[in-house]
């Protein structure tokens, strides 16, 4: 394509994405599906350009202001993620000698709101959190692109062998730091034609996402319960723990979501596992299991703020309103999951969100309202379910699991981990 064409096209999409009216993931799939003759190279650079608008909003929108044209496509220039000489050839005279006095402006001596590109909403939690030295490093971090995390299915391969078949692909990964489940690789390789993914060896997923797998210690022949179980990430990665013995319900609310569940399901080998759609936390086919579980994991609906390096228009789109009103949904339906545990049961209660607000605090008003729970430590938990003792401790804070992108190179993530008193 014609280099003006492809960063006309590239404005057209950064367009639609700052309506921030639906999720940017779903938006530029569907982009690129109304348009199958881009080539991949084409599709990365439109895709990597854009999400570079969405982490640095702030600053590019600033920096556009002395352009001409449509401001799409001034964001576009800014953030142009493919070729440089490709993009030349696409400006004129006039944008080329506005990009060369942009380009010349240092980023460093810009106010800070200019610099972290994060709402000031979040600013104030995050570093009475961290402190400011942390806080930038986590700011950095969450607008940097995430690398991307497999799981090894431990039903149908071993690590060392996955990473191998990998390497004679041309696909380098190391194992995840944490995670004994874990490849990570750079980039975002195209892996859904290879073997190790069709055959079901594989699945993508962040380390932290495994490593809340890791603390239910789902067992062989239990009854097992992912309360939230989305598209079912978490809910494979329990059924292979379990290898594939006694029943696993995976719960949701969104029968869409569930629906992506099941080619992953037939790729995973795994027939333990019962997609169950509820209409909320207060069912009847959640009541019937009161008292009968061994181990429920609750990965609650959250503002997702953990998540920014991969969904960086969730900053945008999220408030401090909204966050409030999580709270007493992700308690109502902690308080709900609990009642399904038998005395001795595991109930881990898990949110990829940065803020005390959704995580700490729904924690201690749980615990307030149940003292037949007792708190475990997350350190020792994952220490018993093969993480590295001395790495365990490096993951957890105050006994919670408590993972930050700039620490851990993971999404941000929290857990809570109790046993039902006997």
């Amino acid at each position: 394509m014609h280099p003006n064409a492809l960063l006309e096209l590239c404005a057209e999409l950064v367009d639609s994405l700052l309506l921030f009216d639906k999720p940017a993931d779903s938006l530029v799939s569907e982009f690129f599906r109304n348009r199958k003759t881009l080539g991949q190279r084409e599709r990365h650079a439109l895709a990597e350009t854009a999400y570079t608008v969405l982490r640095k909003r702030a600053l590019l929108q600033h920096l556009a202001q002395s352009g001409r044209g449509p401001m799409s496509r001034r964001l576009a220039i800014l953030a142009w993620a493919g070729s440089d000489s490709f993009l030349r050839g696409a400006l004129n005279d006039q944008e080329l000698h506005w990009l060369k006095q942009v380009e010349s402006i240092d980023r460093a001596k810009l106010p800070a709101k200019l610099r972290h590109n994060l709402p000031e909403w979040l600013v104030e939690p995050l570093q009475q959190r961290l402190g400011d030295e942390q806080f930038w490093q986590l700011a950095d971090a969450v607008n940097e692109a995430a690398p991307l995390d497999l799981r090894v299915n431990t039903l149908k391969a071993k690590r060392e062998d996955v990473q191998a078949a990998l390497e004679a692909k041309g696909f380098k990964s190391t194992p995840t730091p944490y995670s004994p489940w874990g490849l990570r690789l750079e980039g975002k390789p195209a892996l859904q034609k290879l073997d190790v993914f069709t055959s079901g060896q594989v699945e993508v997923q962040d380390e932290g996402s495994q490593l809340l797998s890791l603390l239910t210690e789902a067992k062989r022949g239990e009854m097992v319960v992912d309360f939230c179980a989305g598209a079912g990430g978490k809910t494979l990665a329990l059924g292979a723990a379990m290898r594939n013995t006694g029943r696993l319900y995976a719960f949701d609310v969104s029968g869409y979501r569930l629906d992506k569940l099941k080619p992953r399901l037939a790729r995973s080998g795994l027939s333990n596992v019962y997609p169950v759609q509820i209409s909320n936390e207060r069912d009847d086919r959640v009541k019937r299991l009161v008292g009968k579980i061994d181990r429920v994991l609750v990965d609650a609906p959250c503002s997702g703020l953990g998540t920014l390096r991969r969904n960086p228009d969730l900053k945008w789109r999220q408030s401090a309103a909204g966050v409030t009103e999580l709270h007493d949904k992700q308690l109502a339906i902690l308080n709900s999951a609990s009642r399904m545990l038998k005395p001795g049961g595991r109930l881990v209660y898990a949110t990829c969100s940065l803020l005390d607000e959704e995580n700490e605090a729904v924690a201690q008003a749980f615990a307030e309202a149940h003292p037949d729970f007792t708190l475990l430590p997350a350190q020792d938990v994952l220490a018993h379910a093969q993480v590295d003792p001395a790495q365990a401790g490096q993951l957890t804070e105050n006994g919670y699991l408590r993972l930050w992108p700039h620490r851990h190179q993971s999404d941000g993530f929290f857990a809570a981990v109790w046993e039902r008193k006997k």
